[in-house]
Protein backbone atom coordinates (compact mmCIF):
# COMPACT_ATOMS: atom_id res chain seq x y z
CA UNK A 1 0.00 0.00 0.00
CA UNK A 2 1.48 3.65 -1.09
CA UNK A 3 2.49 5.22 2.08
CA UNK A 4 1.51 8.72 1.27
CA UNK A 5 3.04 12.20 3.26
CA UNK A 6 2.08 13.84 5.93
CA UNK A 7 3.16 17.47 7.15
CA UNK A 8 1.39 19.98 8.21
CA UNK A 9 -0.52 23.33 6.68
CA UNK A 10 2.11 26.12 7.37
CA UNK A 11 -0.07 29.86 7.58
CA UNK A 12 1.32 32.71 5.69
CA UNK A 13 -0.77 36.36 4.58
CA UNK A 14 -1.75 33.89 1.11
CA UNK A 15 -3.35 35.72 -1.68
CA UNK A 16 -6.51 37.60 -1.00
CA UNK A 17 -8.66 38.54 -4.48
CA UNK A 18 -8.60 42.30 -5.88
CA UNK A 19 -10.83 45.03 -4.91
CA UNK A 20 -13.12 44.18 -7.77
CA UNK A 21 -13.75 40.49 -7.09
CA UNK A 22 -14.47 41.53 -3.10
CA UNK A 23 -17.13 44.29 -4.54
CA UNK A 24 -18.51 41.33 -6.83
CA UNK A 25 -18.19 38.84 -3.69
CA UNK A 26 -19.84 41.10 -1.72
CA UNK A 27 -22.77 42.05 -3.69
CA UNK A 28 -22.75 38.58 -5.35
CA UNK A 29 -23.86 36.69 -1.76
CA UNK A 30 -25.66 39.47 0.29
CA UNK A 31 -28.33 39.84 -3.45
CA UNK A 32 -28.19 35.71 -2.98
CA UNK A 33 -28.79 35.43 0.87
CA UNK A 34 -31.70 37.91 0.37
CA UNK A 35 -33.24 36.43 -2.84
CA UNK A 36 -32.93 32.51 -1.38
CA UNK A 37 -33.98 33.39 1.51
CA UNK A 38 -37.37 31.71 1.50
CA UNK A 39 -35.26 28.45 -0.99
CA UNK A 40 -33.04 28.09 2.11
CA UNK A 41 -35.36 28.03 4.80
CA UNK A 42 -37.23 25.33 3.49
CA UNK A 43 -34.25 23.15 2.37
CA UNK A 44 -32.94 23.81 6.26
CA UNK A 45 -36.59 22.61 7.64
CA UNK A 46 -36.47 19.43 4.65
CA UNK A 47 -32.79 18.13 5.66
CA UNK A 48 -33.40 19.00 9.48
CA UNK A 49 -37.18 16.61 9.43
CA UNK A 50 -36.10 13.97 7.05
CA UNK A 51 -33.47 12.53 8.95
CA UNK A 52 -31.86 12.97 12.55
CA UNK A 53 -29.41 15.59 12.76
CA UNK A 54 -28.81 19.05 12.25
CA UNK A 55 -29.93 20.98 9.30
CA UNK A 56 -26.75 22.92 8.90
CA UNK A 57 -23.21 21.08 8.47
CA UNK A 58 -19.95 22.63 9.88
CA UNK A 59 -16.52 21.57 9.01
CA UNK A 60 -13.17 23.61 9.35
CA UNK A 61 -11.62 24.06 6.27
CA UNK A 62 -8.32 25.77 4.65
CA UNK A 63 -8.51 29.30 4.13
CA UNK A 64 -6.64 31.73 2.57
CA UNK A 65 -3.18 31.20 3.22
CA UNK A 66 -3.78 27.99 4.92
CA UNK A 67 -6.25 29.71 7.66
CA UNK A 68 -8.47 27.52 9.26
CA UNK A 69 -12.57 28.81 9.15
CA UNK A 70 -15.90 27.08 9.71
CA UNK A 71 -16.99 26.45 6.01
CA UNK A 72 -20.87 25.44 6.10
CA UNK A 73 -23.52 23.30 3.70
CA UNK A 74 -26.39 21.71 4.06
CA UNK A 75 -25.75 18.24 5.57
CA UNK A 76 -26.44 15.49 3.08
CA UNK A 77 -25.32 12.19 5.02
CA UNK A 78 -26.56 10.34 7.74
CA UNK A 79 -25.24 11.64 11.43
CA UNK A 80 -22.83 8.93 13.32
CA UNK A 81 -21.36 7.00 10.39
CA UNK A 82 -17.38 6.70 9.99
CA UNK A 83 -16.42 6.26 6.38
CA UNK A 84 -13.73 7.32 4.34
CA UNK A 85 -12.42 10.64 4.31
CA UNK A 86 -12.93 10.87 0.22
CA UNK A 87 -16.39 10.79 -0.30
CA UNK A 88 -18.56 10.50 -3.94
CA UNK A 89 -22.34 10.67 -5.20
CA UNK A 90 -22.96 7.01 -4.84
CA UNK A 91 -21.63 7.00 -1.11
CA UNK A 92 -24.45 5.05 1.26
CA UNK A 93 -24.00 7.47 3.97
CA UNK A 94 -25.67 10.14 1.59
CA UNK A 95 -29.31 10.53 3.01
CA UNK A 96 -31.98 10.53 0.10
CA UNK A 97 -32.33 14.08 0.68
CA UNK A 98 -28.68 14.62 0.55
CA UNK A 99 -28.30 12.95 -2.82
CA UNK A 100 -30.75 15.01 -4.53
CA UNK A 101 -29.14 18.47 -3.11
CA UNK A 102 -25.66 17.12 -4.13
CA UNK A 103 -27.08 16.56 -7.58
CA UNK A 104 -28.15 20.07 -7.75
CA UNK A 105 -25.56 21.71 -5.84
CA UNK A 106 -28.10 23.46 -3.60
CA UNK A 107 -25.94 22.04 -0.51
CA UNK A 108 -23.36 24.57 -1.19
CA UNK A 109 -25.37 27.39 -1.14
CA UNK A 110 -25.06 28.08 2.85
CA UNK A 111 -21.67 29.42 1.85
CA UNK A 112 -22.84 32.35 0.06
CA UNK A 113 -22.61 33.67 3.88
CA UNK A 114 -18.88 32.31 4.22
CA UNK A 115 -18.50 34.48 0.82
CA UNK A 116 -19.87 37.60 2.31
CA UNK A 117 -18.01 37.06 5.56
CA UNK A 118 -14.70 36.67 3.97
CA UNK A 119 -13.78 33.30 4.22
CA UNK A 120 -14.23 32.47 0.47
CA UNK A 121 -14.61 33.73 -3.03
CA UNK A 122 -17.14 33.51 -5.12
CA UNK A 123 -14.61 31.86 -7.64
CA UNK A 124 -11.47 29.61 -6.36
CA UNK A 125 -10.17 26.62 -5.27
CA UNK A 126 -12.50 23.82 -3.39
CA UNK A 127 -11.68 24.28 -0.15
CA UNK A 128 -10.00 21.39 1.48
CA UNK A 129 -10.04 19.72 4.47
CA UNK A 130 -7.10 19.55 6.92
CA UNK A 131 -7.15 15.50 6.92
CA UNK A 132 -6.60 15.44 3.17
CA UNK A 133 -4.53 18.65 2.94
CA UNK A 134 -1.72 17.63 5.18
CA UNK A 135 -1.06 14.80 2.32
CA UNK A 136 -0.47 17.29 -0.65
CA UNK A 137 2.80 17.69 -2.03
CA UNK A 138 5.04 20.76 -2.76
CA UNK A 139 3.53 20.97 -5.90
CA UNK A 140 0.29 21.77 -5.09
CA UNK A 141 0.37 23.48 -2.07
CA UNK A 142 0.21 26.27 -3.20
CA UNK A 143 -3.08 26.79 -4.18
CA UNK A 144 -3.64 27.14 -0.43
CA UNK A 145 -2.19 30.44 -0.87
CA UNK A 146 -5.42 31.71 -2.35
CA UNK A 147 -8.53 32.20 -0.93
CA UNK A 148 -11.17 28.60 -1.87
CA UNK A 149 -14.44 29.53 -4.00
CA UNK A 150 -18.43 28.76 -3.51
CA UNK A 151 -17.48 27.47 -7.02
CA UNK A 152 -14.46 27.03 -9.87
CA UNK A 153 -13.28 26.43 -12.85
CA UNK A 154 -12.28 22.65 -11.79
CA UNK A 155 -16.14 22.07 -10.06
CA UNK A 156 -17.27 22.72 -13.63
CA UNK A 157 -14.52 21.47 -15.86
CA UNK A 158 -12.82 19.11 -14.59
CA UNK A 159 -14.13 15.49 -13.93
CA UNK A 160 -12.49 12.72 -11.74
CA UNK A 161 -13.28 10.00 -14.29
CA UNK A 162 -10.51 11.80 -16.79
CA UNK A 163 -8.00 10.75 -14.44
CA UNK A 164 -8.98 7.08 -13.04
CA UNK A 165 -9.25 4.24 -15.73
CA UNK A 166 -12.19 1.95 -15.61
CA UNK A 167 -13.51 0.53 -12.55
CA UNK A 168 -11.22 2.65 -10.13
CA UNK A 169 -12.72 4.10 -7.25
CA UNK A 170 -11.70 7.34 -5.60
CA UNK A 171 -9.76 6.08 -2.58
CA UNK A 172 -7.60 8.42 -0.92
CA UNK A 173 -3.90 7.58 -2.59
CA UNK A 174 -5.81 7.93 -6.11
CA UNK A 175 -7.06 11.29 -4.62
CA UNK A 176 -3.87 12.55 -3.59
CA UNK A 177 -1.69 10.89 -6.44
CA UNK A 178 -3.94 12.05 -9.33
CA UNK A 179 -6.39 13.55 -8.48
CA UNK A 180 -5.47 16.70 -7.04
CA UNK A 181 -2.44 17.39 -8.56
CA UNK A 182 -4.66 17.18 -12.16
CA UNK A 183 -7.68 19.55 -10.39
CA UNK A 184 -5.16 22.00 -8.83
CA UNK A 185 -3.75 22.23 -12.88
CA UNK A 186 -7.13 22.94 -13.67
CA UNK A 187 -7.55 25.69 -11.10
CA UNK A 188 -4.10 27.14 -12.35
CA UNK A 189 -6.06 28.12 -15.82
CA UNK A 190 -8.45 30.86 -13.61
CA UNK A 191 -5.73 31.30 -10.63
CA UNK A 192 -2.97 32.67 -13.40
CA UNK A 193 -5.05 35.80 -14.28
CA UNK A 194 -8.19 35.75 -12.11
CA UNK A 195 -9.56 38.86 -13.88
CA UNK A 196 -12.73 40.02 -13.68
CA UNK A 197 -13.89 38.65 -17.16
CA UNK A 198 -12.72 35.01 -16.16
CA UNK A 199 -14.66 35.26 -12.70
CA UNK A 200 -17.57 36.12 -15.19
CA UNK A 201 -16.75 33.26 -17.07
CA UNK A 202 -16.55 30.79 -14.26
CA UNK A 203 -19.83 31.89 -12.88
CA UNK A 204 -21.79 31.83 -16.06
CA UNK A 205 -20.42 28.42 -16.58
CA UNK A 206 -21.20 27.24 -13.23
CA UNK A 207 -24.92 28.72 -13.95
CA UNK A 208 -24.84 26.60 -16.91
CA UNK A 209 -23.88 23.39 -15.25
CA UNK A 210 -26.74 23.60 -12.76
CA UNK A 211 -28.88 23.50 -15.53
CA UNK A 212 -27.88 20.74 -17.36
CA UNK A 213 -26.03 22.46 -20.36
CA UNK A 214 -22.56 20.61 -21.39
CA UNK A 215 -19.46 23.28 -20.18
CA UNK A 216 -16.41 21.59 -22.50
CA UNK A 217 -14.18 19.83 -19.64
CA UNK A 218 -11.06 20.10 -19.20
CA UNK A 219 -8.17 17.20 -18.58
CA UNK A 220 -4.47 17.38 -17.60
CA UNK A 221 -1.87 15.42 -20.09
CA UNK A 222 1.26 13.50 -19.06
CA UNK A 223 2.90 16.78 -19.55
CA UNK A 224 0.47 18.63 -17.28
CA UNK A 225 -0.61 21.11 -19.72
CA UNK A 226 -4.12 21.52 -19.97
CA UNK A 227 -6.44 21.12 -23.15
CA UNK A 228 -9.88 20.73 -23.64
CA UNK A 229 -11.14 16.77 -23.97
CA UNK A 230 -11.90 15.57 -27.29
CA UNK A 231 -14.24 12.95 -27.24
CA UNK A 232 -16.83 12.61 -24.44
CA UNK A 233 -16.46 9.41 -22.10
CA UNK A 234 -19.09 7.63 -20.76
CA UNK A 235 -19.42 8.84 -17.07
CA UNK A 236 -18.94 6.72 -14.03
CA UNK A 237 -21.37 7.76 -11.30
CA UNK A 238 -19.10 5.74 -8.51
CA UNK A 239 -16.54 8.17 -9.43
CA UNK A 240 -18.89 11.38 -9.76
CA UNK A 241 -19.06 13.95 -7.29
CA UNK A 242 -17.43 16.98 -4.38
CA UNK A 243 -14.78 14.62 -2.68
CA UNK A 244 -14.62 17.16 0.58
CA UNK A 245 -16.21 14.96 3.59
CA UNK A 246 -19.89 15.40 4.48
CA UNK A 247 -19.85 14.18 8.21
CA UNK A 248 -18.09 15.30 11.59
Amino acid sequence: MTELQVSPVDPSDGVPPSGARRALDVFGALIGLILLSAPLLLIWCVVRTSSSGPGLFRQTRVGQGGHPFTMLKFRTMRTGVGGLTVTANADPRLTRVGRLLREWSLDELPQLWNVLRGDMTLVGPRPETYDLAVHYGPDTRWVFDHRPGLTGVSEVRFRDFDVLGPGETVDLVNYIERIVPARVAVDAVYLREPSMRATVRALWDTVRHILGFTVPPLAVGPDGAVRPVEKEPEKDPENAGDHAPDVA
